[in-house]
């Protein structure tokens, strides 16, 4: 058979051309792709340069400036700042915490919502108070448990309330907990945000916790005061001298921990005189939020529970870094890691007076067992078949109770109106009628 061989050449020659356009758009669309991954990296970076020149330019007028205030530019400039601009929590982010691992843990903690509410008298109204809510996940949980039990709630007035300083959590936030059914507050208000939970409750938002409405409430704080700006201490031959953070001279771009030479205001005033140890952080503001939360449930009723990194007065230097689930150096780009220190449970307890009472810290995996994670979890493989599914939840369990994991690095805290056990005075030590902090009677 003979062929056209024009024909053969024009068909080829559109083939050829095709091949070249084809190429360059794969060229194109590298290109665009190297550009956006250029102008992120340029992002981070002037965002990491612009922290660093304003701590260098504050640092070479002042002097050297405190761990708190350096905490306080790096996590939350209003410019730059940590929690200002990242998504840092999940897979993709710098840490996970306990209710993006598991349903369970926020399951439980509804449960202790509604049990202390119930043993304080059932008030009419409830207002549930979460600080640094995350992603909302806990809160969503929560909220699903409320759901579940609405004969036990029956008409009491439920409202949600969420302290967030961060626009882009405050957004997620919303999206997980309310969809679409949300709006944006007038400047006269002090909530900046309001709308309604996929539950059909009220919610707002607000930037500081004086701002919450008063009222019987449970405010939640979990993960919250180990990202306070903490001061750091070190004894010395002199007595006690705040550490400091100061430009290093052998690279000035660079920073550095420097022991002040003489005492500063904050060493005068937050050391303990009793204290033992060598190395000590102090966290005043944290010490602060507790004094107003005790005052409020001592005012109001209600309870704070209080889940964190801590210890009960005996740890020393804690402060670190975390970046992409790695721990990261403290100083080195500012904003570009989350910054933590373990709580002093201890000084929170001192903080809040003696209007409240107060109950551990109790690791997490006491709480989470005395809660009844065991029957739960035999619940939920009861009712999965899937083997992935079942696999996960397995996981997820020995991630929040294992020794080794969150199990004993997480501590539970409370602080509860004096009236609360007011009619347990008397009874033995371990039959403390709080639910989590003594083993379940199952009987």
């Amino acid at each position: 058979m003979l062929c056209d061989f024009g024909a053969s050449n024009k068909v080829s020659s559109m083939r050829t051309l095709l091949r070249l356009k084809l190429l360059m758009s794969e060229v194109r669309w590298t290109m665009w792709q190297n550009r956006s991954s250029s102008n992120s990296s340029i992002r981070s970076l002037e965002s990491n340069t612009s922290i660093l020149k304003h701590l260098i330019s504050k640092i070479t007028a002042t002097g050297p400036i405190s761990v708190a205030e350096y905490m306080r530019e790096a996590l939350t400039n209003p410019v730059a700042g940590y929690y200002v601009k990242n998504d840092m929590l999940g897979a993709g982010g710098d840490f996970i915490t306990s209710p993006e691992i598991s349903q369970i843990f926020g399951e439980l903690l509804g449960v202790w919502c509604v049990s202390e509410w119930m043993a304080a008298g059932k008030s009419c109204t409830f207002q549930l108070v979460e600080l640094g809510p995350g992603r909302g996940s806990l809160a969503s949980d929560i909220l699903r448990v409320f759901s579940q039990l609405k004969a036990v709630l029956g008409e009491t007035d439920i409202s949600v309330h969420l302290v967030e300083v961060s626009p882009k959590l405050s957004q997620f936030q919303a999206e997980c907990l309310t969809g679409d059914k949300m709006q944006t507050c007038n400047d006269d208000q002090l909530a900046y945000r309001s709308g309604t939970t996929r539950t059909g409750l009220p919610i707002y938002w607000y930037r500081r916790i004086e701002d919450v409405p008063r009222g019987f409430s449970v405010f939640l704080a979990h993960e919250f005061f180990d990202a306070l700006p903490i001061h750091k201490f070190q004894r010395t031959e002199k007595g006690w001298r705040e550490v400091m953070v100061d430009i290093d001279p052998e690279s000035p771009e660079k920073l550095r921990f420097v022991v002040s030479h003489s005492p500063t205001l904050a060493s005068g005033i937050l050391i303990q005189n009793d204290d033992r140890r060598q190395h000590v952080e102090v966290c005043p503001e944290g010490g602060v939020i507790v004094q107003k939360l005790a005052n409020r449930i001592a005012e109001d009723g209600g309870a704070a529970l209080i889940v964190d990194y801590g210890h009960d007065g005996t740890k020393t230097d804690t402060f670190r870094g975390f970046k992409g689930h790695q721990l990261h150096n403290v100083l080195e780009a500012p904003g570009m890691a989350d910054l933590t220190a373990d709580v002093d449970f201890s000084y929170l307890r001192k903080m809040t007076g003696n209007e409240v009472t107060c109950l551990g810290p109790v690791t997490q995996r006491s709480f989470l067992k005395n809660m009844g994670i065991d029957s739960r979890l035999q619940v939920l493989l009861r009712n999965c078949h899937d083997p992935s599914t079942r696999a996960q939840l397995i996981h997820s369990y020995d991630m929040l109770i294992n020794p080794e994991k969150m199990g004993l690095r997480f501590q539970f805290f409370s602080v509860l109106n004096r009236g609360r056990l007011a009619q347990y005075r008397g009874m033995q030590k371990n039959t403390a009628p709080v639910a989590g902090f003594a083993e379940l009677d199952m009987q």
